[in-house]
């Protein structure tokens, strides 16, 4: 695909790396995690309010099952909602509005993109190969402040995410939050998490990384 926003390639940021969170940042994964609750409520035949569920994405999926499941049966649980997962979510979750030219925009700057996500790694590149999204890395399986882990690893400078838990995680990375008000946390709360920047969506992502680029660079020529 070619890269949507010429002006990011106009004003390339040395070096960048930018880490992006995937549910609800680059996919609308409601359909498909509705559907895949479904399929584990009629499997275990356990009542799971999936229309709930996926009103409170972000956390990591054991957050979810205690809410269905006695603890003792998390473990079991996840994994088999993890081996529904594949055949069921991939077909049914589109990208994001934006998601595909946010990436783009990266590399088109000059930079690297990481996916970092609380989602089990696997199924996470799942995602990304079906809509043709490709990101330089995917890291799986981190929430939070754990995400710092991953972004200090491979030098993120700005993380974008929809979820509060996303803030702290850059913020703990000591990386730029730019927050994008499309899940289930509000300009409001990202904004009072500490995000240091609020787009309503992906497709203001380009423009505000040209923006970003030039400041940057400005910068670095003052330095």
């Amino acid at each position: 695909m070619a890269h949507m926003a010429s002006s990011s390639a106009a004003a390339p940021v040395p070096a960048l790396t930018v880490g992006f969170d995937l549910d609800m940042t680059l996919i609308d994964s409601r359909p498909g995690i509705r559907a895949c609750y479904e399929a584990l409520a009629e499997r275990t035949g356990t009542y799971i309010d999936a229309d709930l569920a996926v009103t409170r994405l972000g956390p990591p999926l054991a957050e979810e099952l205690i809410n269905w499941f006695p603890q003792e049966r998390i473990g079991e649980m996840a994994d088999l909602y993890r081996s529904l997962y594949p055949g069921i979510a991939i077909a049914a979750t589109p990208a994001m509005a934006g998601a595909r030219e946010a990436v783009d925009a990266v590399h088109a700057a000059g930079g690297r993109a990481v996916v970092v996500t609380a989602k089990y790694e696997p199924n996470a590149k799942l995602h990304l190969e079906h809509l043709g999204i490709r990101p330089d890395e995917v890291v799986g399986d981190l929430w939070a402040e754990r995400k710092a882990e991953a972004l200090r690893e491979h030098g993120a400078g700005v993380y974008v995410g929809d979820h509060i838990g996303d803030v702290r995680g850059a913020r703990k990375a000591e990386a730029l939050s730019v927050a994008v008000a499309t899940g289930p946390c509000s300009a409001e709360e990202l904004t009072s998490a500490g995000a240091d920047v609020v787009l309503g969506d992906l497709t203001e992502f380009p423009g505000w990384l040209a923006e970003y680029g030039r400041y940057a660079d400005g910068r670095s020529a003052r330095a």
